[in-house]
Protein backbone atom coordinates (compact mmCIF):
# COMPACT_ATOMS: atom_id res chain seq x y z
CA UNK A 1 0.00 0.00 0.00
CA UNK A 2 1.30 3.46 -0.53
CA UNK A 3 2.85 6.17 1.76
CA UNK A 4 -0.48 8.20 2.85
CA UNK A 5 1.41 10.83 1.83
CA UNK A 6 1.55 9.99 -2.00
CA UNK A 7 -2.38 9.72 -2.44
CA UNK A 8 -4.58 11.57 -3.84
CA UNK A 9 -8.41 10.88 -3.94
CA UNK A 10 -8.03 11.06 -8.55
CA UNK A 11 -4.92 8.28 -7.75
CA UNK A 12 -6.94 6.49 -5.85
CA UNK A 13 -9.60 6.28 -8.23
CA UNK A 14 -7.53 5.59 -11.24
CA UNK A 15 -6.50 2.34 -9.88
CA UNK A 16 -8.62 1.31 -7.73
CA UNK A 17 -11.91 2.15 -8.64
CA UNK A 18 -13.68 -0.97 -9.34
CA UNK A 19 -13.32 -2.38 -5.93
CA UNK A 20 -16.21 -0.13 -4.22
CA UNK A 21 -18.23 -1.41 -7.51
CA UNK A 22 -17.53 -4.88 -7.03
CA UNK A 23 -17.78 -4.65 -3.18
CA UNK A 24 -21.27 -3.22 -3.43
CA UNK A 25 -22.28 -6.19 -5.63
CA UNK A 26 -20.79 -8.77 -2.84
CA UNK A 27 -22.52 -6.56 0.11
CA UNK A 28 -25.33 -6.69 -2.02
CA UNK A 29 -25.59 -10.63 -2.16
CA UNK A 30 -24.98 -10.35 1.31
CA UNK A 31 -28.23 -8.99 2.59
CA UNK A 32 -30.09 -11.02 -0.50
CA UNK A 33 -32.11 -13.21 2.44
CA UNK A 34 -32.75 -9.67 4.21
CA UNK A 35 -34.16 -7.25 1.33
CA UNK A 36 -35.25 -10.32 -0.80
CA UNK A 37 -37.51 -12.17 1.50
CA UNK A 38 -40.74 -9.57 1.20
CA UNK A 39 -41.55 -10.54 -1.92
CA UNK A 40 -42.11 -14.66 -0.24
CA UNK A 41 -43.46 -13.96 2.86
CA UNK A 42 -47.56 -14.45 1.87
CA UNK A 43 -46.81 -16.93 -0.62
CA UNK A 44 -44.33 -19.11 1.66
CA UNK A 45 -47.12 -18.79 4.53
CA UNK A 46 -50.45 -19.51 2.26
CA UNK A 47 -48.67 -22.47 0.98
CA UNK A 48 -48.20 -24.07 4.48
CA UNK A 49 -50.90 -22.28 6.45
CA UNK A 50 -48.08 -20.48 8.96
CA UNK A 51 -48.21 -17.47 10.16
CA UNK A 52 -45.81 -14.89 9.08
CA UNK A 53 -44.65 -14.32 12.49
CA UNK A 54 -43.53 -18.44 11.70
CA UNK A 55 -42.51 -17.96 8.16
CA UNK A 56 -39.81 -14.52 8.88
CA UNK A 57 -38.40 -16.00 12.51
CA UNK A 58 -35.47 -17.62 10.60
CA UNK A 59 -34.39 -14.29 9.56
CA UNK A 60 -34.28 -13.21 13.42
CA UNK A 61 -32.26 -16.44 13.84
CA UNK A 62 -29.77 -15.37 10.74
CA UNK A 63 -29.19 -12.09 12.06
CA UNK A 64 -28.02 -13.20 15.53
CA UNK A 65 -25.92 -16.16 14.34
CA UNK A 66 -24.13 -13.00 12.39
CA UNK A 67 -23.91 -11.20 15.67
CA UNK A 68 -22.22 -14.03 17.76
CA UNK A 69 -19.74 -14.46 14.68
CA UNK A 70 -18.68 -11.68 13.69
CA UNK A 71 -15.49 -10.85 15.82
CA UNK A 72 -14.25 -14.37 14.92
CA UNK A 73 -14.66 -13.29 11.33
CA UNK A 74 -13.43 -10.36 11.37
CA UNK A 75 -10.19 -11.85 12.51
CA UNK A 76 -9.90 -14.26 9.97
CA UNK A 77 -10.21 -11.33 7.96
CA UNK A 78 -7.53 -9.59 9.31
CA UNK A 79 -5.42 -12.48 8.95
CA UNK A 80 -5.72 -13.78 5.86
CA UNK A 81 -7.53 -11.04 3.82
CA UNK A 82 -11.07 -10.72 1.90
CA UNK A 83 -10.95 -12.01 -1.02
CA UNK A 84 -11.15 -15.73 -0.22
CA UNK A 85 -14.10 -15.24 2.21
CA UNK A 86 -16.00 -13.06 -0.97
CA UNK A 87 -16.14 -15.61 -3.95
CA UNK A 88 -16.74 -18.26 -1.09
CA UNK A 89 -18.97 -16.54 0.87
CA UNK A 90 -20.94 -15.11 -2.31
CA UNK A 91 -21.24 -18.81 -3.88
CA UNK A 92 -22.61 -20.23 -0.10
CA UNK A 93 -24.77 -17.33 0.62
CA UNK A 94 -26.84 -17.50 -3.13
CA UNK A 95 -26.56 -21.48 -2.56
CA UNK A 96 -28.73 -21.01 0.82
CA UNK A 97 -30.85 -18.58 -0.68
CA UNK A 98 -31.92 -21.31 -3.48
CA UNK A 99 -32.54 -23.85 -1.11
CA UNK A 100 -34.99 -22.10 1.06
CA UNK A 101 -37.08 -22.84 -2.64
CA UNK A 102 -36.48 -26.81 -0.67
CA UNK A 103 -39.01 -26.06 1.99
CA UNK A 104 -41.25 -28.80 2.63
CA UNK A 105 -44.19 -27.34 5.16
CA UNK A 106 -42.08 -28.91 8.06
CA UNK A 107 -41.31 -26.12 10.80
CA UNK A 108 -38.23 -27.67 11.92
CA UNK A 109 -36.63 -28.27 8.43
CA UNK A 110 -37.85 -24.53 7.92
CA UNK A 111 -35.26 -23.38 10.60
CA UNK A 112 -33.01 -25.36 9.95
CA UNK A 113 -32.60 -23.99 6.22
CA UNK A 114 -32.04 -20.71 8.01
CA UNK A 115 -29.39 -21.88 10.15
CA UNK A 116 -27.72 -23.43 6.92
CA UNK A 117 -28.28 -19.61 5.00
CA UNK A 118 -27.17 -17.79 8.32
CA UNK A 119 -23.83 -19.82 8.76
CA UNK A 120 -23.70 -19.34 4.62
CA UNK A 121 -23.63 -15.39 5.32
CA UNK A 122 -21.01 -15.30 7.41
CA UNK A 123 -18.03 -15.20 4.67
CA UNK A 124 -19.79 -12.07 3.10
CA UNK A 125 -20.86 -9.95 6.40
CA UNK A 126 -19.96 -6.10 5.92
CA UNK A 127 -16.55 -6.84 7.22
CA UNK A 128 -15.49 -8.37 3.87
CA UNK A 129 -16.48 -5.90 1.78
CA UNK A 130 -15.17 -2.67 4.01
CA UNK A 131 -11.89 -4.21 4.95
CA UNK A 132 -10.83 -4.44 1.18
CA UNK A 133 -11.81 -0.68 0.44
CA UNK A 134 -10.65 0.65 3.51
CA UNK A 135 -7.01 -0.39 2.47
CA UNK A 136 -7.10 0.73 -1.28
CA UNK A 137 -8.50 3.83 -0.43
CA UNK A 138 -7.58 6.60 2.09
CA UNK A 139 -7.87 10.35 0.45
CA UNK A 140 -11.69 9.37 -0.48
CA UNK A 141 -12.25 6.71 1.77
CA UNK A 142 -15.75 7.92 2.75
CA UNK A 143 -17.06 7.79 -0.79
CA UNK A 144 -15.43 4.80 -1.42
CA UNK A 145 -17.36 3.46 1.79
CA UNK A 146 -20.34 5.24 0.16
CA UNK A 147 -20.66 3.53 -3.09
CA UNK A 148 -19.54 -0.40 -1.41
CA UNK A 149 -22.80 0.66 0.92
CA UNK A 150 -25.20 1.19 -1.32
CA UNK A 151 -25.43 -2.20 -2.41
CA UNK A 152 -28.11 -2.27 0.27
CA UNK A 153 -29.57 0.42 -1.35
CA UNK A 154 -29.45 -1.66 -4.63
CA UNK A 155 -30.83 -4.95 -3.10
CA UNK A 156 -33.78 -3.06 -1.53
CA UNK A 157 -34.63 -1.58 -4.73
CA UNK A 158 -33.83 -4.63 -6.90
CA UNK A 159 -34.40 -7.91 -5.33
CA UNK A 160 -38.79 -7.05 -4.26
CA UNK A 161 -38.72 -6.59 -7.89
CA UNK A 162 -37.36 -9.40 -9.17
CA UNK A 163 -38.46 -11.52 -6.74
CA UNK A 164 -41.71 -10.61 -7.09
CA UNK A 165 -41.63 -10.97 -10.60
CA UNK A 166 -39.94 -14.47 -10.67
CA UNK A 167 -43.10 -15.98 -8.25
CA UNK A 168 -45.58 -14.40 -10.27
CA UNK A 169 -44.24 -16.86 -13.44
CA UNK A 170 -43.05 -19.71 -11.87
CA UNK A 171 -44.15 -19.36 -7.91
CA UNK A 172 -42.26 -19.27 -4.88
CA UNK A 173 -39.89 -21.72 -5.06
CA UNK A 174 -38.93 -21.99 -8.11
CA UNK A 175 -38.14 -18.35 -7.90
CA UNK A 176 -35.86 -18.51 -5.10
CA UNK A 177 -34.01 -20.56 -7.29
CA UNK A 178 -33.97 -18.51 -10.51
CA UNK A 179 -33.63 -15.43 -8.14
CA UNK A 180 -29.87 -16.81 -6.99
CA UNK A 181 -28.27 -17.88 -10.13
CA UNK A 182 -29.33 -14.87 -11.53
CA UNK A 183 -27.82 -12.36 -9.46
CA UNK A 184 -24.48 -15.15 -9.71
CA UNK A 185 -24.47 -13.85 -13.20
CA UNK A 186 -24.22 -10.64 -12.64
CA UNK A 187 -22.64 -10.32 -9.41
CA UNK A 188 -19.82 -12.82 -9.17
CA UNK A 189 -17.65 -12.31 -12.45
CA UNK A 190 -17.25 -8.60 -11.10
CA UNK A 191 -16.28 -9.59 -7.69
CA UNK A 192 -13.90 -12.25 -9.23
CA UNK A 193 -12.28 -9.74 -11.64
CA UNK A 194 -11.77 -6.81 -9.14
CA UNK A 195 -12.18 -7.51 -5.58
CA UNK A 196 -8.71 -7.38 -4.08
CA UNK A 197 -7.52 -5.80 -1.29
CA UNK A 198 -4.21 -4.73 -0.36
CA UNK A 199 -3.83 -8.08 1.56
CA UNK A 200 -4.63 -9.84 -1.51
CA UNK A 201 -1.60 -10.31 -2.90
CA UNK A 202 -1.02 -10.17 -7.00
CA UNK A 203 -5.10 -11.54 -7.14
CA UNK A 204 -3.58 -14.97 -5.36
CA UNK A 205 -6.21 -16.69 -3.11
CA UNK A 206 -3.50 -18.85 -1.52
CA UNK A 207 -2.35 -17.44 1.74
CA UNK A 208 -0.29 -14.65 2.63
CA UNK A 209 2.43 -14.65 5.55
CA UNK A 210 2.07 -11.81 7.87
CA UNK A 211 5.62 -10.44 7.37
CA UNK A 212 4.96 -9.72 3.57
CA UNK A 213 2.03 -7.73 3.39
CA UNK A 214 2.31 -4.56 3.34
CA UNK A 215 2.71 -2.79 6.94
CA UNK A 216 -0.74 -1.37 8.28
CA UNK A 217 -0.74 1.12 10.82
CA UNK A 218 -3.48 1.18 13.64
CA UNK A 219 -4.42 0.05 17.33
CA UNK A 220 -3.72 -3.66 18.43
CA UNK A 221 -7.51 -5.45 19.26
CA UNK A 222 -6.79 -5.09 23.07
CA UNK A 223 -6.41 -1.37 23.04
CA UNK A 224 -9.01 -0.99 20.69
CA UNK A 225 -11.41 -2.71 22.91
CA UNK A 226 -10.42 -0.79 26.08
CA UNK A 227 -11.08 1.89 24.98
CA UNK A 228 -13.84 4.30 25.65
CA UNK A 229 -14.14 5.94 21.76
CA UNK A 230 -14.84 2.14 21.03
CA UNK A 231 -17.25 1.92 24.26
CA UNK A 232 -19.27 5.40 22.76
CA UNK A 233 -19.19 3.77 18.76
CA UNK A 234 -20.52 0.59 20.56
CA UNK A 235 -23.45 2.42 22.27
CA UNK A 236 -24.25 4.44 19.26
CA UNK A 237 -24.33 1.42 17.22
CA UNK A 238 -26.48 -0.72 19.09
CA UNK A 239 -28.77 2.48 20.32
CA UNK A 240 -29.40 3.57 16.64
CA UNK A 241 -30.22 0.37 14.66
CA UNK A 242 -32.20 -1.06 17.23
CA UNK A 243 -34.32 1.98 16.20
CA UNK A 244 -33.90 3.11 12.81
CA UNK A 245 -34.30 -0.69 11.72
CA UNK A 246 -37.46 -1.01 13.59
CA UNK A 247 -38.54 2.40 12.39
CA UNK A 248 -37.93 0.95 8.49
CA UNK A 249 -39.47 -2.58 9.31
CA UNK A 250 -42.97 -0.78 10.76
CA UNK A 251 -42.78 2.41 8.81
CA UNK A 252 -45.87 0.65 6.92
CA UNK A 253 -47.96 -0.43 9.81
CA UNK A 254 -47.16 3.33 11.37
CA UNK A 255 -48.76 5.66 8.54
CA UNK A 256 -51.75 2.98 8.59
CA UNK A 257 -52.34 3.29 12.45
CA UNK A 258 -52.17 6.77 11.59
CA UNK A 259 -54.92 6.30 9.17
CA UNK A 260 -53.08 6.16 5.73
CA UNK A 261 -54.12 3.75 2.93
CA UNK A 262 -52.07 0.65 2.79
CA UNK A 263 -51.19 1.50 -0.71
CA UNK A 264 -50.49 5.17 0.09
CA UNK A 265 -48.63 3.83 2.78
CA UNK A 266 -46.35 1.29 0.74
CA UNK A 267 -46.35 4.59 -2.02
CA UNK A 268 -44.79 6.67 0.94
CA UNK A 269 -42.55 3.99 2.46
CA UNK A 270 -40.73 3.85 -0.65
CA UNK A 271 -39.15 7.05 -0.51
CA UNK A 272 -37.00 5.82 2.40
CA UNK A 273 -35.00 3.47 -0.18
CA UNK A 274 -35.01 6.05 -2.46
CA UNK A 275 -33.55 8.55 0.05
CA UNK A 276 -31.02 6.18 1.62
CA UNK A 277 -29.37 6.72 -1.86
CA UNK A 278 -28.95 10.37 -1.25
CA UNK A 279 -27.96 9.69 2.19
CA UNK A 280 -24.95 7.05 1.51
CA UNK A 281 -23.42 9.49 -1.27
CA UNK A 282 -24.48 12.68 0.48
CA UNK A 283 -22.82 11.65 3.98
CA UNK A 284 -19.67 9.60 1.95
CA UNK A 285 -18.31 13.44 0.47
CA UNK A 286 -18.78 15.52 3.85
CA UNK A 287 -17.06 12.42 5.52
CA UNK A 288 -14.42 13.12 3.45
CA UNK A 289 -14.10 17.14 3.59
CA UNK A 290 -15.40 17.51 7.23
CA UNK A 291 -15.10 15.84 10.48
CA UNK A 292 -16.70 12.35 11.27
CA UNK A 293 -17.89 12.69 14.49
CA UNK A 294 -19.37 15.45 13.83
CA UNK A 295 -21.14 14.40 10.37
CA UNK A 296 -22.53 11.23 12.35
CA UNK A 297 -24.28 13.19 14.79
CA UNK A 298 -25.35 15.42 12.82
CA UNK A 299 -27.05 12.18 10.60
CA UNK A 300 -28.04 10.46 13.87
CA UNK A 301 -30.02 13.07 14.79
CA UNK A 302 -32.36 12.94 11.69
CA UNK A 303 -34.68 10.51 12.36
CA UNK A 304 -35.31 12.35 16.06
CA UNK A 305 -36.97 15.28 13.67
CA UNK A 306 -38.63 12.54 11.75
CA UNK A 307 -40.50 10.54 14.36
CA UNK A 308 -41.22 14.09 15.67
CA UNK A 309 -42.87 14.65 12.58
CA UNK A 310 -44.89 11.46 13.02
CA UNK A 311 -45.95 11.99 16.52
CA UNK A 312 -47.37 15.95 15.53
CA UNK A 313 -48.12 15.58 11.66
CA UNK A 314 -48.26 11.89 11.42
CA UNK A 315 -51.86 12.23 9.97
CA UNK A 316 -50.43 14.82 7.41
CA UNK A 317 -49.06 13.85 3.96
CA UNK A 318 -46.58 16.18 4.24
CA UNK A 319 -45.18 15.60 7.65
CA UNK A 320 -44.96 11.77 6.57
CA UNK A 321 -43.29 12.25 3.26
CA UNK A 322 -40.63 14.29 5.06
CA UNK A 323 -40.51 11.65 8.36
CA UNK A 324 -39.69 8.94 5.25
CA UNK A 325 -37.04 11.02 3.76
CA UNK A 326 -35.18 12.10 7.06
CA UNK A 327 -35.22 7.93 7.97
CA UNK A 328 -34.31 6.80 4.34
CA UNK A 329 -31.01 9.93 5.04
CA UNK A 330 -29.79 8.10 7.77
CA UNK A 331 -30.59 4.94 6.71
CA UNK A 332 -28.85 5.23 4.02
CA UNK A 333 -25.51 6.57 6.28
CA UNK A 334 -25.45 4.97 9.78
CA UNK A 335 -23.00 1.97 8.25
CA UNK A 336 -20.86 4.64 6.41
CA UNK A 337 -20.11 6.54 9.47
CA UNK A 338 -19.44 3.72 11.90
CA UNK A 339 -17.22 2.27 9.70
CA UNK A 340 -15.37 5.43 8.65
CA UNK A 341 -15.07 6.44 12.67
CA UNK A 342 -13.61 2.95 13.29
CA UNK A 343 -10.99 3.58 10.50
CA UNK A 344 -10.43 7.33 11.89
CA UNK A 345 -9.97 6.41 15.34
CA UNK A 346 -8.29 2.89 15.22
CA UNK A 347 -6.77 2.33 12.04
CA UNK A 348 -6.87 -0.61 9.68
CA UNK A 349 -4.09 -3.21 11.35
CA UNK A 350 -6.89 -4.67 13.59
CA UNK A 351 -10.00 -3.11 11.42
CA UNK A 352 -11.66 -5.99 10.71
CA UNK A 353 -11.53 -7.18 14.78
CA UNK A 354 -12.85 -4.44 15.68
CA UNK A 355 -15.65 -3.12 13.13
CA UNK A 356 -16.83 -6.77 13.58
CA UNK A 357 -17.22 -6.20 17.29
CA UNK A 358 -19.24 -3.22 15.98
CA UNK A 359 -20.81 -5.01 13.52
CA UNK A 360 -22.38 -7.61 16.36
CA UNK A 361 -24.21 -4.61 18.27
CA UNK A 362 -25.57 -3.62 14.81
CA UNK A 363 -26.70 -6.93 13.99
CA UNK A 364 -28.20 -7.20 17.78
CA UNK A 365 -30.16 -3.83 17.23
CA UNK A 366 -31.20 -5.25 13.83
CA UNK A 367 -32.65 -8.40 15.35
CA UNK A 368 -34.25 -7.35 18.34
CA UNK A 369 -35.45 -3.56 17.54
CA UNK A 370 -38.54 -4.82 15.19
CA UNK A 371 -39.64 -7.57 17.73
CA UNK A 372 -39.29 -4.59 20.18
CA UNK A 373 -41.65 -2.19 18.32
CA UNK A 374 -44.12 -5.26 17.53
CA UNK A 375 -44.16 -5.91 21.77
CA UNK A 376 -44.60 -2.19 22.26
CA UNK A 377 -47.79 -1.71 20.01
CA UNK A 378 -49.48 -5.11 21.77
CA UNK A 379 -48.99 -3.45 24.73
CA UNK A 380 -50.00 0.11 24.47
CA UNK A 381 -52.20 -0.26 21.19
CA UNK A 382 -50.33 2.12 19.51
CA UNK A 383 -46.68 3.07 18.56
CA UNK A 384 -46.26 6.67 20.05
CA UNK A 385 -44.47 5.31 23.10
CA UNK A 386 -41.58 3.94 20.47
CA UNK A 387 -41.33 6.91 18.47
CA UNK A 388 -40.27 8.62 22.13
CA UNK A 389 -38.46 6.09 22.87
CA UNK A 390 -36.58 6.22 19.43
CA UNK A 391 -36.09 10.39 20.28
CA UNK A 392 -34.35 9.46 23.50
CA UNK A 393 -31.73 6.90 21.89
CA UNK A 394 -31.10 9.24 18.46
CA UNK A 395 -30.30 11.96 20.74
CA UNK A 396 -27.98 9.76 22.67
CA UNK A 397 -26.35 7.79 19.67
CA UNK A 398 -26.11 11.31 17.95
CA UNK A 399 -23.99 12.21 21.75
CA UNK A 400 -21.96 9.39 21.79
CA UNK A 401 -20.36 10.37 18.26
CA UNK A 402 -20.13 14.03 18.94
CA UNK A 403 -18.53 13.44 21.82
CA UNK A 404 -15.56 11.50 20.58
CA UNK A 405 -12.06 13.08 20.44
CA UNK A 406 -10.02 13.86 17.06
CA UNK A 407 -9.30 10.99 15.36
CA UNK A 408 -5.51 9.26 16.00
CA UNK A 409 -5.49 8.20 12.43
CA UNK A 410 -7.11 10.79 10.41
CA UNK A 411 -5.88 12.05 7.45
CA UNK A 412 -4.56 15.97 7.55
CA UNK A 413 -6.84 17.77 5.57
CA UNK A 414 -4.33 20.35 5.05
Amino acid sequence: MEPIEERTAGMEWRRYGMVPIAAALGYATSVIHIYGLGPYIEPISQSFGWSRTQTTIGLTIATLVQAVFSIPVGLAVDRWGPRRFALIGVLLTLGGFAMLGTASGDQMQWYGLWGLLALATLPVQATVWTSAVATRFEASRGLAFAITLCGASVAAAFFPLLGSWLIGKHGWQTAAVIQAGIWGVIAFPTIFLFFRGAHDRNGKIAAVSRAERPALAGASIGEGLVSSVYARLLLASLLFTFTIIALVVHFVPILTYRGADPLKAAGIAALVGLFSIAGRLGTGLLLDRLRGSLVGATVFLLPAIGCACLLMAGDSLAGQVVAAALIGLTMGAEVDVIVYLTTQHFGLKSFGALYGGLLSALSIGTATGPLAASAVFDLFGGYEPFLWLTIGFMILSGLALATLPRPAYARSRG
